[in-house]
């Protein structure tokens, strides 16, 4: 559930031990704050690793963001904790990649103008100039770098030095290129990409086609962060749909396209509000 009033998101994660949250909470407590939003979990493997996300209001909150991570270190030492923090009021600025396929811009872009998404969008960028008048429409600049097969290392970082400092992070909307590894180390973790597939079946291209000579009866989507191994990366967010005997290629792309923008936007949102932990190459989701 969303928080609309102004508030403060940790994100933790260290070796499980007795006296976590009681040393968090107590924290929160001591500087004014009002507990809104609290969750956990504990891994079952040998090094079982604690996680933690917490939220709690801006408003009458002792410490400002200068002050926080000074005062919150000692606790952090003391438990061997990674953590972020993260202010509502400082939306997060997000880049999206597009191709031909206009379905899943639409809509994040009707959730955006709308304010499910809490976001903002600098530019939207494309291989192509066909969605030029669907980023005119909501006043968004759009930008077109074309990117060849025998240049892609130069046309992407091209792309890259131009979105420098620009963005927090980026939305692959079926941006149908193949991301450089020195494009994933500027923003590791921070590059979301909607595969029209149920990962980890049908990795790469053509899924709705494999999965029709296959005679599947389900067919899915998977929203997950990218990596240098194609459609490897964190999961975040996955639907499936029903098909059956009748239904040709064209009903699985129709079909498949629904799913693709539900679970792209759903992804988003997660990331957007904080909510997703990485791993080891998995995602813990609050």
């Amino acid at each position: 559930m969303s928080i609309h009033k102004p508030h403060i998101t940790m994100l933790i994660s260290c070796p499980d031990q007795p006296g976590i949250v009681s040393a968090i909470s107590g924290f929160i407590f001591k500087h004014n704050g009002n507990l809104l939003e609290s969750d956990q979990h504990s891994s079952n493997r040998k090094d079982c690793n604690f996680f933690m996300r917490v939220t709690f209001g801006a408003e009458g909150f002792a410490l400002d963001p200068h002050e926080l991570p000074c005062a919150f270190q000692p606790i952090a030492d003391q438990f061997h904790m990674k953590w972020s923090v993260h202010y509502s009021q400082k939306r997060k600025r997000a880049g999206i990649f597009v191709s031909k396929l206009d379905h899943c811009l639409v809509d994040l872009l009707w959730r955006w103008k709308s304010g499910e998404l809490q976001m903002d969008i600098p530019f939207i960028i494309s291989n192509h100039p066909d969605l030029e008048p669907l980023a005119q429409m909501y006043g968004l600049p759009y930008h077109h770098f074309p990117v060849q097969r025998e240049t892609h290392h130069e046309d992407q970082q091209r792309i890259l030095e131009f979105i420098r400092g620009k963005v927090d992070f980026l939305i692959l909307a079926r941006y149908m290129q193949i991301i450089e590894p020195f494009f994933i180390d500027e923003y590791p973790d921070h590059i979301i990409n909607i595969h029209h597939s149920f990962l980890p079946a049908f990795v790469g291209a053509n899924p709705y086609h494999r999965a029709f000579e296959r005679g599947v009866k389900l067919i899915g989507a998977t929203g997950h962060y990218i990596t240098d191994d194609l459609d490897e990366g964190p999961i975040l967010a996955q639907d499936v749909i029903r098909c059956n005997h009748r239904d040709t290629v064209e009903d699985l792309v129709r079909k498949g396209k629904d799913v693709e923008r539900r679970v792209l936007a759903e992804a988003v949102q997660l990331h957007v509000e904080d909510r997703v932990q990485v791993y080891q190459n998995k995602t813990i989701v609050f």
